[in-house]
């Protein structure tokens, strides 16, 4: 038998071995060209969303709340977040002597992974320290802006705020829009104008049904057949239905665009880095728990103007919600200070 003979199983081998290889890179081949495109669009994705939220960053001239000793840390530490909706747009012009048209303070909680969202009535009668006397909430950011709001909602809640995000009607609508709309319920059926004030443009009938962004605006904005602490119970439910439409597939697969969305008509004193730290409550595993909360009151109008007078009692039990929630009657990042009425607080 010759050489060549004896070699010719061991070159089938070889050859046999060289086409599973080759079957192997065909296969390996899209995924790899999937993962880097993946991998390259996440990059993408991560620069421009550094950039625009970096744009967006606004120092309000504190290191750290006034009623905190140290500054805090969102990866690890419980934080507070006052979120304004500014009566503005692109139609209406951007103004720094705008009236908030809504207020909520979100409390995030890490070791429950749970967050308090409080919605702060917009007539609400308070103290405003920038003019020193009693007006409605919603003034406090004409008459003091970022700063003037700040300082207004710490003084009626006792607990520090930490961070702040204000966006304006087209940042709301273009966000609705980027993550496909969103799924709530309508109470009764409404006429508003929509975000450019053309009167009866938006029209909506009772029911759950899907929404989008100046819809959705719309139906946040009304309160001509309820009041004020309904309209905020509904902007919270708005709320949620955002944040679970942005968590789902659908909301993530159009990430980019929610993007878009916010960039220049958002500003917050939270740099990038610290906006990142607040995903873990969406990926850490554990259920988010989100809890919706409403400051109880009563109809007042001594002349002219209406208010919203906020009961005492139950503003207390709130502000006991929001403290033990960010655990601050043990942090160490809380400082004493003095409220007007000269209690001692913590």
């Amino acid at each position: 038998m010759s050489k060549r003979q004896l070699n010719e199983p061991t070159r089938i081998v070889r050859r046999k071995k060289k086409r599973r290889i080759r079957k192997r890179i065909y296969i390996l081949l899209p995924i790899v060209i999937v993962f880097v495109g993946i991998l390259t669009y996440a990059s993408y994705l991560y620069l421009k969303a550094d950039s625009i939220f970096s744009s967006a960053y606004e120092d309000d001239g504190r290191e750290k709340s006034d009623l905190r000793e140290i500054p805090v840390d969102p990866t690890k530490d419980n934080v507070s977040v006052l979120i304004m909706g500014i009566d503005s747009s692109e139609k209406r012009g951007e103004s720094k002597n705008s009236r908030t048209d809504t207020l909520m303070v979100a409390t995030l909680n890490k070791k429950e992974n749970s967050i308090k969202l409080l919605s702060i009535p917009r007539d609400s009668l308070v103290y405003i320290p920038e003019v020193g006397y009693e007006t409605k909430i919603n003034h406090a950011h004409a008459f003091g802006g970022t700063r003037g709001t700040i300082n207004t909602v710490e003084n009626l809640l006792d607990i520090p705020i930490d961070y702040y995000v204000k966006v304006n009607f087209d940042a709301f609508i273009d966000v609705v829009d980027a993550v496909g709309g969103i799924t709530v319920d309508v109470p009764y059926e409404l006429k508003e104008q929509n975000s450019k004030d053309k009167a009866g443009a938006i029209h909506l009938l009772p029911g759950k049904q899907h929404l989008d962004g100046e819809e959705a605006l719309a139906l946040a904005r009304t309160r001509k057949e309820d009041n004020d602490i309904m309209r905020g119970e509904r902007q919270q439910e708005i709320m949620k239905a955002i944040i679970a439409k942005g968590a789902s597939v659908h909301g993530i697969m159009n990430i980019d665009d929610v993007i878009e969305a916010v960039g220049g008509n958002l500003t917050t004193n939270m740099k990038f880095g610290e906006m990142k730290s607040f995903i873990t409550y969406g990926t850490s595993g554990k259920s988010l728990d989100i809890e919706t909360l409403t400051l109880k009151g009563t109809d007042y109008q001594p002349g002219r103007t209406y208010y919203y007078k906020l009961d005492e009692l139950a503003l207390g039990e709130t502000k006991h919600t929001l403290q033990a929630h960010l655990d601050i009657a043990n942090d160490s990042t809380l400082t004493e200070t003095q409220t007007t009425s000269g209690e001692t607080t913590y």
